[in-house]
């Protein structure tokens, strides 16, 4: 294999600096439901404000024993509003205690799969703990009315499967806040809170690289002292695994993250500590080599 001069292959690095979309690492937030499990990329570093005030509500339990408590078909499924909790007299639904209302961020669109808050009528920097996730693309609504809606994640693997199905449940009017709720197993009898989609665990997951949909995303430190967030394409999977950078992707990250891949301009190796690569599974030390500096292909070596 022909090494490539190490300041040619930095300068190409380099020379991708600009923003992108959605592709940075970032932490996982992975919710275990009555429905089935769904995993979200948090966009932290665009939306550090509305992501650390995800990240306070998940810490206080208030998305665990929550609810999905609106469903618009083909447009968004909504939680965290409120929760089952243990009265005197059984199990109830009581509104999340809230925080103070957060910033708006609006910066990526309401595509399909993202992951927004909430937040009221009119007033673009009133988002507290509901969110919401998009159905169909929204972006011509939901980007254009009250500031624009906050993206703040996307769904990952294959948690659109478990969101459609929730989607596509029957519509219960419980009443208040909870005019559109999705139920499960009513067959027009009482509805119970047994009746309704819960939140049993949610957990969050550090992880320097996501894989999903044929396309790995990390963060990377090229040695120039900038860390960038890439996403590289699978475009071969025999006879070895081989990915290609996309180069929209490229962003400059404004600091280092804790939990960053490593290229070496020496060797043309690229070390990513961890790989999310569904939604129960995490491998590590992944390392892959640069074999064609022109169309920045790296091809899979080994990992754990």
């Amino acid at each position: 294999m022909r090494l490539i001069p190490t300041s040619y292959k930095t300068a190409l690095f380099a020379g991708l600096f600009f923003l992108a979309n959605n592709t940075q690492a970032n932490s996982i937030a992975c919710f275990n439901t009555n429905m089935g499990q769904f995993c979200i990329e948090l966009f932290e570093t665009q939306t550090p404000i509305t992501t650390a005030n995800f990240f306070d509500y998940i810490k206080s339990a208030a998305y665990t024993n929550g609810i999905f408590h609106r469903s618009m078909p083909k447009f968004v499924i909504q939680g965290g509003g409120f929760k089952i909790v243990e009265g005197t007299d059984g199990k109830k639904l009581s509104p999340v205690n809230t925080f103070t209302p957060i910033a708006n961020e609006f910066k990526l669109s309401n595509t399909r799969g993202t992951v927004a808050m909430a937040k009221l009528s009119g007033n673009p920097n009133s988002a507290t703990s509901q969110w919401f996730v998009n159905l169909a693309d929204n972006s011509l609504n939901l980007d254009n009315q009250n500031g624009g809606f906050t993206v703040f994640g996307r769904v990952i693997f294959d948690g659109m499967k478990v969101i459609d199905v929730i989607g596509k449940l029957p519509i219960a009017n419980l009443g208040g806040s909870l005019t559109a709720t999705p139920t499960i197993g009513t067959s027009g009898s009482s509805i119970s809170t047994d009746n309704l989609v819960q939140i049993t665990q949610v957990e969050v997951i550090d992880t320097t690289g996501v894989f999903s949909e044929s396309a790995l995303t990390f963060a990377v430190d090229i040695g120039t002292g900038e860390a960038l967030a890439v996403k590289l394409l699978l475009i071969e999977d025999k006879p070895a695994y081989v990915f290609k950078l996309d180069p929209a992707s490229v962003a400059s990250l404004p600091s280092n993250p804790v939990n960053i891949a490593t290229f070496s301009s020496g060797n043309g190796q690229l070390h990513i500590p961890s790989v999310m690569i569904n939604a129960s599974t995490v491998v590590k030390n992944v390392k892959m080599q640069l074999t064609d500096a022109n169309s920045f292909k790296f091809t899979l070596l080994s990992y754990e």
